[in-house]
């Protein structure tokens, strides 16, 4: 959410939207309330507690070195349509998809695929 947050008025200016979602349980180590109420964030969020999202875009990792029971942290990019553009699935929990790569697929998508 940190490193897509400053760019929200480029995304909405490429006229795309975000969906944010967390492979957690309520009340166990991430505590959504509040830390949404010291991290505003401007997009949708999804606390995904029974993995079900997760698991159908194949990003739910059961158990690793460091993480079980969550998922991979994955950037998607999705048409219009649910057709999916692009998947991005981190190798360990501080791999994510840079910025500017972000950027540049969804610059690619046609405006009406938006």
């Amino acid at each position: 959410m940190a490193q897509v947050e400053p760019i929200k008025n480029e995304l909405a200016a490429l006229g795309t939207s975000l969906v944010y979602i967390a492979a957690q349980k309520r009340g166990v180590v991430f505590h959504p309330e509040k830390y949404f109420a010291e991290h505003p964030i401007s997009f949708p969020f999804l606390l995904d507690e029974d993995r079900r999202v997760t698991k159908a875009y194949g990003v739910y990792h059961a158990i690793g070195l460091d993480a079980f029971d969550i998922a991979h942290p994955a950037t998607l990019v999705v048409e219009r349509g649910g057709i999916i553009r692009m998947i991005y699935v981190g190798i360990s929990q501080r791999d994510r998809m840079p910025v500017q790569a972000i950027l540049k697929v969804l610059r690619a998508i046609p405006k009406e695929a938006k």
